[in-house]
């Protein structure tokens, strides 16, 4: 990934940041963008416009013959200002709401759209990328807008500034000029706290993470049996404000030393006032400056005075906007955490195998491997069954298949084809899967098993049929709405606002394993199915159904079954089985169960060892095989 990542804030071009946002905020709306522009010109020039008025008029009434008619005309022209700096203000507040809803819509869509790109695994496993993610999300809601605002203001301000100032150099250059001057170290001052800010956003952001998992482990349905049952509520409460005093006190810190410089800053200012308005009256009483001249150097030396803090903090603000910005356009800038091919193939269906070949991975440079040296060979038309201890890298061979990560050394082939030469979403295309750590979706049931196949997903007689296939129809078709109801208790169903036993239901672990089981197979057909531990939460009964089942539907077909349950995998036309990241045994059940001291031999007669009864005395025990595979049988159905 792009971008630093060593801890400390990289310093960024506030120019990169404006062109940015502008650049967002055009494509969101470009309308409201030019309608902002209009009112910051109006917002700038008006006020200095009726300060000259003031002044005209009245120098015109303290003359010795004041003209009656010009008078109204400048009074008139006072009027017509404040009702259209009135107009502006209200048409710049619903300009900023519409642009502002515009760009956070628009800046979550290039931000999720990026993570979209992301095809592997990689990066949702790295802490600090989860960090910038944060900052990134909450960078989108609100730092383009700021940016565009800031933007906006500091040509309305310079506007201003500029009047007031020409208007000052007039009358007192002197004073112009120790105005200038004492915004320099308020800007110093500012630019300095906006960069600590965003320092400290970043340094507490994997505090205020740890926060956010804190919260939802006390809110969290899953979670809350274990919560409850072992009184873990007042430990991860304490966590949770561990976490969340650390960062108000970093805050606080930081905070404390704002008020400093704002009070020093503050001063500074109410002296300049001060001075400036001591030499006005002095001036106006010796007669070397009109009354129209003092209201003016008054007007004038509060506006430059206000323009210039406004400046200065919008500086200061878009600044820090910057920093925070960087996040988000780290994130939306990040290419793909897999390496796209140099000349895409074409992925043919499936005709002769699929081929891991000295395959060598592990999940960063720190850790150990999890396959060494692994070659694997699926043939067409066959099922394979994987098996082995845990952390022996059956899940990672999984992986590697769907390409959720590339092997540092060797190859996936696929009819002789790497796999990194295809297009990554033309071969997940080809592949169906249930995964072991599967997800409960809070939607409708019908949508939680029609995900698998998204482009079915209203079709309601394919969501039905692998309903059916999965052994899950029966228990949908009890369900409050059938195939509507609402699986989760968290939101409503449609347009329901009544909070009833009707809006939604939770389902039980097998029921859910099922549900999964059918999404799975809602991409019947494929190439390749792929099944990590179907069944492990079924009841045996429930399993030998669904192991049944999948053997119909992989008849004839590519498939690679996963399960620590070796009844389970028996039947498949080969077995192999992975210890330290190679394949130890090869082999059909029998071939494998006839050698007694194999690894596989001795997983398959510790399970049954399980089942069988201890002979009563006198009674003679089964042979050891048929014992295991009568066992066995009970167990996977």
């Amino acid at each position: 990934m792009s971008g630093d990542d060593s801890g400390t804030e990289p310093e960024v071009s506030v120019v990169r940041g404006m062109k940015a946002a502008y650049a967002l905020a055009w494509q969101a709306s470009p309308g409201m963008l030019l309608l902002q522009l209009v009112t910051a010109v109006i917002g700038g020039m008006a006020p200095v416009a009726t300060a000259w008025l003031t002044k005209v008029a009245l120098d015109e009434l303290t003359a010795s013959a004041p003209r009656t008619g010009e008078l109204v005309w400048m009074a008139a022209g006072i009027g017509v200002l404040g009702i259209v700096m009135a107009a502006t203000s209200a048409i710049t507040t619903y300009a900023q709401g519409r642009a502002r809803r515009a760009i956070g819509l628009h800046s979550q869509d290039r931000l999720f759209d990026a993570v979209n790109r992301m095809s592997g695994l990689a990066r949702l496993e790295e802490p600090r990328f989860h960090d910038r993610l944060r900052l990134a999300q909450q960078s989108a809601e609100h730092a383009p807008d700021q940016l565009v605002q800031m933007g906006l203001s500091t040509l309305q301000g310079t506007l201003g500034i500029a009047g007031f100032l020409g208007t000052l150099v007039a009358i007192n250059p002197v004073m112009a000029g120790a105005a200038l001057l004492a915004a320099a170290p308020a800007l110093i001052a500012h630019l300095a706290l906006s960069r600590r800010r965003a320092g400290l956003m970043w340094r507490i952001s994997p505090g205020m993470r740890r926060k956010v998992f804190y919260q939802m482990l006390l809110t969290d349905l899953q979670a809350a049996k274990e919560v409850r049952l072992f009184g873990l509520g007042k430990f991860l409460h304490g966590r949770m404000l561990t976490e969340l005093r650390a960062a108000n006190d970093a805050e606080d810190r930081l905070e404390r030393g704002v008020v400093r410089v704002q009070v020093l800053l503050a001063a500074l200012g109410a002296l300049l006032s001060a001075a400036g308005l001591l030499w006005a009256v002095y001036a106006a009483a010796s007669r070397t400056i009109s009354v129209g001249d003092v209201s003016i150097f008054i007007a004038s030396l509060a506006g430059l005075q206000g323009g210039l803090s406004v400046l200065v903090q919008g500086i200061a603000q878009g600044h820090q906007s910057t920093l925070v910005f960087h996040h988000y356009l780290t994130v939306v800038g990040v290419g793909d955490d897999l390496a796209g091919p140099s000349q895409p193939q074409e992925l043919a269906p499936l005709a002769h195998a699929i081929e891991l070949r000295d395959v060598w991975f592990r999940y960063g440079e720190d850790f150990p491997w999890v396959l060494r040296g692994l070659n694997l060979t699926i043939p067409h038309g066959t099922s394979l069954a994987v098996v082995g201890l845990n952390g022996a890298g059956k899940s990672t061979l999984v992986k590697l298949l769907c390409r959720f990560y590339d092997p540092q050394r060797g190859s996936v082939l696929w009819d002789g084809v790497d796999i990194r030469d295809v297009p990554v979403a033309q071969l997940r295309q080809r592949i169906g899967a249930v995964f072991q750590d599967y997800m409960d979706y809070d939607l409708t049931a019908a949508e939680n098993i029609g995900l698998g196949n998204v482009e079915a997903i209203d079709d309601a007689d394919r969501v039905r049929a692998a309903a059916e296939r999965a052994g899950a129809h029966e228990t949908i078709e009890r369900l409050p709405s059938g195939y509507q109801t609402m699986l989760s208790r968290l939101f409503h169903a449609g347009d329901e606002e009544e909070d009833t036993p009707m809006t939604g239901v939770h389902l039980s672990g097998g029921q859910w394993q099922r549900l999964a089981l059918a999404r799975g197979l809602m991409r019947q057909g494929r190439d390749l199915m792929i099944l990590d531990e179907p069944s492990s939460g079924l009841d045996a009964v429930a399993e030998a159904a669904v192991h049944d089942r999948l053997r119909e539907l992989r008849a004839g077909s590519t498939s690679v079954l996963i399960s620590h349950r070796l009844g389970a995998v028996r039947r498949a036309d080969r077995i192999v089985v992975v210890q330290d990241g190679k394949v130890l045994e090869s082999g059909d059940h029998a071939s494998l169960t006839a050698s007694p001291d194999g690894v596989y031999a001795q997983l398959f007669h510790t399970q049954a060892e399980g089942y069988r009864e201890a002979p009563s005395a006198g009674s003679v025990e089964p042979p050891r095989e048929e014992s295991a595979e009568a066992s066995t049988t009970v167990v996977a159905g």
